[in-house]
């Protein structure tokens, strides 16, 4: 009768030790989806902020004071507004206030340029 009483325990036992093992597998993966999603967005945030320069630098080559419409570079685009020194929490000192926002997926960075 001992010994079914010790194979019972058995059982119980690693029931409950491939239970452990299981919740610690489970939060270890949970921990790493969340990080790999945390760096594919970094990824995708530089991409947008080097959008949103391509949009500034193609401002400063051709200078269109109305701004430059949503442009698509592939996967990512860049639109640049342009306001008037005053304007729209643009400075009262500058002559000009260019933002050019860039997006990639998700992402959307910005730089802007006062002069």
């Amino acid at each position: 009768m001992s010994d079914i009483k010790q194979k019972g325990v058995s059982l119980v036992f690693v029931v409950l030790l491939v239970s452990v093992i299981l919740n610690i597998a489970f939060g270890v993966s949970g921990i790493l989806v969340k990080q790999a999603k945390a760096l594919k967005g970094v990824g995708n945030s530089v991409v947008a902020f080097f959008a949103a320069d391509t949009g500034l630098e193609e401002f400063l080559l051709t200078k269109p004071l109305d701004g430059i419409a949503e442009t698509d570079l592939g996967l990512a685009k860049f639109r640049v507004d342009v306001r008037d020194g005053g304007e729209d929490g643009c400075p009262a000192t500058a002559i000009l206030c260019v933002k050019s926002i860039g997006t990639f997926e998700e992402a959307k960075r910005a730089i802007e340029i006062v002069y």
